[in-house]
């Protein structure tokens, strides 16, 4: 109950101020998220978070009141592009933020919505990006986020132009103190390959725009559990993370997209006790555990001796496991609650699954 006053009263003090000073810490009971004006994370206002004494929240767990993209670097943020026009706009409170226009930002004791513009040189908006945050009633476990970009250039992107990036810099329960997983990136990537997915890596400090990117060795590739030195072969980047520091950062790429259209996709936020705990609610985004909602994801974790007075196990994830991820079908951004894909859409889902069904019958019998 403390939490939710707290979110109230900073969310009225929030609306007070308007403009881009308006920003909200929102909870459900489980989750607690701090969420900014332009949609990025990382508000301050909150009580000192467990081992890092931060009042900044990020993504904290109501439960250990321990903190994951707060302590040391706000470096969590989010861009959209359009490569044929060279043009980007992008929110992250520590590494950047360029070309974005505030159109409305409200907000509730467990909502947070932003609607921003996207901006050419000559000041005009090409883009309008609303991300739309709110709890799920089927796990208590996530926080689902609407992202809606509507094309406005004036004119059809083709397939391929469009991109979007998420980027957060895990750190659990202060820098270096976390292991990190990737999966479900698919081996091909991208629209001609029948998926979404323009590049993933373990680089939490890029900036959220996407023409910009370092790679801290693991890019586009499946890790588990990852710490600074791990092998992650594969990698189109190297083959060993480069830095102690882990984040994850996933870029996106769409389908043509005609003048005045939208793209609507979901991604998730959450935190859970452990990581079955944590396999199990991205199953039950739509109340049903028997398929798996959230196929493309990130886990950050504490480890052994990195919490003083916590006992702390990345390879079951206690006491916490901080959740990024998107509701995908082998890389296919679908949209939220499972609903009809465009046209375009549709058919990278089935040439995903195709491909997956190619894979299966390819692969080696066991035993």
């Amino acid at each position: 109950m403390k939490h939710v006053l707290k979110s109230i009263a900073l969310a009225a003090i929030c609306a007070a101020a308007g403009g881009a000073q308006a920003q909200a810490i929102i909870s459900n009971g489980t989750v607690q998220m701090g969420v900014r004006a332009l949609g990025d994370l990382n508000v301050d206002g909150g009580s000192p978070a467990a081992g890092s004494g931060t009042t900044i929240v990020g993504l904290r767990s109501v439960r250990t009141n321990s903190d994951s993209t707060s302590p040391g670097c706000t470096c969590e943020g989010w861009g959209v592009a359009i490569q044929s026009l060279g043009q980007s706009g992008y929110a992250n409170s520590a590494v950047g933020t360029a070309n974005l226009s505030q159109v409305s930002f409200t907000s509730t004791a467990t909502t947070a919505v932003s609607v921003v513009n996207v901006l050419n040189a000559a000041g005009a908006p090409i883009l309008q990006v609303t991300h739309d945050y709110h709890p799920l009633a089927t796990t208590p476990y996530l926080y689902e986020t609407v992202v809606t970009i509507k094309n406005m250039t004036g004119t059809a992107l083709a397939a391929g132009d469009l991109l979007y990036r998420r980027v957060m810099d895990w750190d659990i329960p202060s820098p270096g103190g976390e292991s990190v997983t990737i999966q479900g990136v698919p081996a091909l990537r991208g629209v001609a390959n029948g998926n979404n997915v323009h590049r993933t890596d373990n680089n939490g400090f890029n900036s959220g725009d996407p023409f910009s990117f370092t790679s801290y060795g693991c890019e586009n590739v499946n890790v588990t559990n990852l710490r600074g030195g791990d092998a992650c072969a594969g990698s189109t980047s190297g083959g060993t993370s480069l830095s102690s520091d882990e984040g994850a950062l996933f870029d996106f790429e769409f389908e043509a997209l005609a003048d005045g259209a939208s793209r609507v996709f979901s991604t998730y936020y959450g935190v859970a006790p452990d990581k079955a705990t944590a396999d199990l609610a991205r199953s039950m985004v739509d109340g049903d555990s028997s398929t798996v909602d959230i196929g493309l994801y990130s886990y950050g974790s504490c480890v052994a001796g990195s919490f003083p007075g916590v006992t702390c196990d990345a390879s079951t994830g206690v006491p916490d496991t901080f959740i990024f991820g998107f509701g995908s079908v082998n890389g296919v951004l679908i949209p939220p609650g499972g609903g009809v894909p465009e046209p375009a859409s549709l058919a990278l889902v089935g040439l995903a699954l195709a491909g997956a069904a190619g894979a299966r019958r390819r692969s080696p019998k066991q035993g």
